[in-house]
């Protein structure tokens, strides 16, 4: 998924991490982990994060305040003021296992027109053909 968006295959589109890390080491490993994993060779994921943000790092990742493990309270209203990007612009794939965070941040992060985020549950991570349904399932409710 990540090299189709490296490659151009989805124009405008721009993509940020909400990760609810429970330790400032964790935050650190995770964060250390996107500026080395490759997408393609000489391109990181940290690369594919920053670009359309103007080189700006807006991920918002761990539990520390500002933020919390409540994703719909603090990730998502950082990550909306910071790409300037509106909740019903937005599609959320999550791995958690552990809590309904798409659930969650579907509910919670709306605009005035009752569109809000749509989500994806991923349990066993974010393979092709998730990201496949989710985009499909992002056009569908957009359409």
């Amino acid at each position: 998924a990540l090299q189709e968006y490296h490659e151009g295959k989805y124009p405008g589109m721009k993509i940020a991490a909400a990760s609810s890390a429970d330790t400032p080491t964790a935050v650190k490993i995770g964060r250390q982990a996107l500026k080395m994993l490759e997408v393609v060779p000489g391109v990181t994921v940290m690369d594919c994060l920053i670009r359309g943000h103007d080189g700006q790092d807006v991920n918002q990742i761990g539990r520390t305040p500002p933020l919390s493990s409540d994703k719909a309270a603090t990730h998502f209203p950082r990550l909306k003021e910071a790409t300037r990007i509106s909740y019903d612009k937005m599609l959320f794939f999550d791995d958690c296992n552990w809590g309904d965070h798409c659930t969650n941040v579907a509910n919670r992060c709306k605009e005035d027109n009752g569109k809000g985020v749509v989500t994806y549950k991923t349990p066993v991570g974010l393979r092709v053909q998730e990201w496949q349904n989710g985009m499909a399932k992002y056009a569908k409710e957009r359409s």
